[in-house]
């Protein structure tokens, strides 16, 4: 790149406008005159900007998009190339390429489309992202918490908690369908327009909107969506629902936004069912989005899960982890155990700490603890079951078992008991030759005693 890219950049303190961070987004807004917001493309392909993109997007690495340029190609592409791209930029000339198409497992079932940009088209939409977010941002709802600023899915579903703690034991549950893949880009581009007047952007994110789509070779146009896997995504979603929270918080109502899941908290079902009722026709008219009906529904908060937790019946109600994340992540840790079962456990365990220390990260407001001892047992017990195959044979086992403490007599009547290896691990004689003591030894991480420590520190 002519004068951009550099491996690393020094923190300046401020924002690409200039404001120190922190400052107040009304102010800044103050501070936006028209002819700045008439030239947004100087700000995008600004240096400060761009080398932030650049940090950005190669941190995050990624898949390649239709051309295959991989992150690590992208410093001296731009280096060779950049002046041409920055010109047709201000020039308002910039074609994006054709997203490459990938699906990916949902997990509740299914598959979700992915739009893969190139590296290139990847920088740009995150050098825009950076400029047009301080725009949006000041207006959005408090309510919402999907992809902002210092706003994260455990401060929604702490806020969810809080309002059926209020009384609001019944919950609105919308799932809109497919929406990343149903925006309609006219409704989209007028919101944008609302608060941006650089036509040269606005051409740009049309023309991202519009960007074709690779599967199998084959490029089709684009005529509505936004695909999920371009740093602009996110923000666009946002700017389209943001007219769904104007209009609860016009009705008064109590909701949690993440994205496309939304749940809005009432006092009783006759309520709850007039507001999906209402709320599917305003999407449908006023923005054109559909509500999936088979998974939208008005039920009681222990009846509903939201990002991942659900409450109990008390009052207070509890937060606790759904069952639909347990069984998730049963069945990530039952992959890694089919991995080679000649592994020792120390090999086993040290691949299996990091899923379980971010899966505690993300569950650590949960409030039912017994769910996580039973966690700890069934993993202990999935590792026993490892070792009680490995051993193979009656003698050998017999030895082990003696190695461990247990008597010629138990020993060599549990090595024949003739029975199964899920059977063994659970079994008494398994408890006392494999303790928890020992599992504490190779380092496996309790789930119940980091949820213990998450609750005294906070």
């Amino acid at each position: 790149m002519a004068e951009m890219p550099e491996a690393h950049l020094e923190s300046s303190g401020r924002n690409p406008r200039g404001h120190k961070r922190g400052a107040s987004n009304v102010t800044a807004r103050r501070e936006r005159p028209e002819a700045e917001r008439m030239q947004l493309m100087e700000q995008v392909v600004a240096r400060e900007n761009m080398l932030r993109a650049y940090q950005q997007v190669v941190g995050n690495k990624g898949a390649a998009g239709v051309d295959e340029m991989t992150v690590e190609e992208l410093k001296p592409h731009l280096q060779k190339h950049w002046a041409r791209i920055k010109e047709e930029l201000l020039s308002g000339r910039y074609q994006p390429q054709a997203v490459r198409c990938v699906e990916i497992p949902k997990p509740a079932g299914g598959m979700r489309q992915l739009g893969i940009p190139t590296v290139v088209d990847r920088l740009i939409q995150q050098a825009l992202h950076q400029v047009l977010s301080p725009y949006f941002e000041e207006n959005f709802s408090p309510s919402s918490y999907g992809f902002r600023p210092r706003r994260n899915a455990q401060q929604a579903i702490a806020k969810a908690r809080e309002y059926a703690a209020e009384g609001r034991r019944f919950v609105v549950d919308i799932d809109l369908e497919k929406f990343f893949d149903r925006v309609n880009h006219d409704i989209l581009m007028s919101r944008v327009t609302r608060r941006i007047s650089d036509k040269r952007v606005l051409a740009l994110i049309r023309r991202y909107l519009q960007a074709g789509l690779m599967t199998g070779g084959l490029v089709s146009p684009r005529v509505e969506g936004t695909p999920q896997g371009g740093p602009l995504s996110p923000l666009l979603s946002n700017i389209m629902l943001d007219e769904l929270d104007k209009e609860l918080e016009r009705r008064g109502h109590k909701f949690c936004r993440y994205a496309d899941d939304c749940n809005i908290y009432v006092q009783s079902r006759r309520a709850g069912e007039r507001v999906l009722k209402s709320l599917t026709k305003f999407l449908s008219e006023r923005l054109r989005l559909q509500v999936n009906e088979g998974k939208s529904a008005v039920g009681r908060i222990w009846e509903r899960k939201f990002l991942g937790y659900t409450m109990t019946w008390h009052k207070p109600p509890r937060l606790k982890a759904a069952k639909s994340s347990l069984q998730r992540l049963k069945a990530k840790v039952r992959t890694i155990m089919r991995k080679g079962r000649g592994r020792s456990l120390a090999q086993i365990i040290k691949e299996l700490n990091p899923l379980l220390r971010g899966w505690m990260q993300y569950y650590r407001l949960s409030q039912v603890k017994g769910i996580f001892e039973e966690l700890d047992g069934w993993l202990r017990r999935r590792l026993r079951c490892i070792k009680w195959r490995q051993w193979k044979q009656p003698r050998t086992r017999m030895k082990e078992l003696m190695k461990c403490g247990l008597t010629k007599e138990r020993a060599w009547k549990s090595a024949n008991n003739g029975r199964g290896a899920w059977y063994n691990a659970g079994a008494s004689h398994m408890n006392e030759a494999l303790p928890k003591k020992y599992f504490d030894s190779l380092g496996l991480v309790s789930l119940f005693e980091q949820l213990r420590h998450f609750q005294l520190s906070t």
